[in-house]
């Protein structure tokens, strides 16, 4: 469990980013042509995964949305980041009792369990605990 030196939860870092474009399909084209990314079809969302090192389980995912995604929240939002948890349901709480607007949705899969809650900006911010057992 990722906790500070006073006992809080933490995130562990950075999950993913994911942006809004007006044209998903070319823009992940650009990216893999030009940065080398390896891009993915992820339902209609075209997306990388950038492994982490041998000794450290996970990846982080660069994700493209439509335009007109309701994922983020606000449709003025122009990307959502996304960051890796060890513990979302004790984090979800301690966010909640410091009145930090949370959602109470939690989605859980095969490629872990996802929560969100909202930036003192509005922006809305996944919260994403990995599976434990990472799926390719």
């Amino acid at each position: 469990m990722a906790m500070d030196d006073a006992g809080r939860h933490i995130v562990l870092g950075l999950g993913g980013v994911f942006v809004r474009a007006r044209n998903p399909a070319a823009l992940a084209s650009w990216y893999r042509e030009n940065l080398g990314f390896d891009v993915h079809d992820f339902g209609g969302s075209f997306g990388a995964i950038f492994n982490f090192a041998e000794r450290e389980a996970g990846y982080q995912v660069w994700t493209v949305f439509p335009a007109s995604t309701t994922h983020f929240g606000s449709a003025t939002q122009p990307q959502m980041l996304n960051f890796r948890v060890a513990d979302l349901d004790g984090l979800m709480s301690q966010l909640r009792s410091a009145g930090v607007p949370v959602e109470d949705k939690i989605e859980r899969s095969e490629y872990g369990a996802f929560g969100w809650c909202r930036d003192i900006e509005g922006n809305r911010v996944e919260l994403w605990q990995p599976p434990e057992t990472e799926v390719s």
